[in-house]
């Protein structure tokens, strides 16, 4: 590259920022969530129950507002306690306190 040309840089912004689905309690009906679960994240049976039984924890990531809204709506159906929010940005994570 040459003194005469310039290099311009853009940084791309996205309108609609990912979101991830929480599973904040499987709640009683157990059975109905692992279901659900399964079908959202294509895991098996066995590790959908496993996940069920991890409450709380991040079921999906990197979604967009209607996915995610979809989802939440689908584990709240199946008796779930579930609830979607915005990424943070990379490095913006805490440590979990103990």
């Amino acid at each position: 590259m040459t003194d005469d040309e310039s290099v311009e840089y853009y940084t791309l912004l996205c309108d609609d920022p990912s979101h991830e689905v929480v599973l904040v309690d499987c709640g009683p009906r157990q059975t109905d969530v692992t279901l659900a679960l399964r079908k959202l994240t294509g895991l098996s049976l066995w590790y959908s129950r496993v996940l069920a039984r991890q409450a709380p924890v991040i079921v999906l990531e990197g979604l967009g507002d209607y996915e995610a809204q979809s989802a939440v709506s689908m584990l709240r159906n199946a008796g779930a306690e579930a609830e979607w929010r915005q990424e943070p940005e990379p490095g913006e994570r805490t440590a979990p306190s103990p």
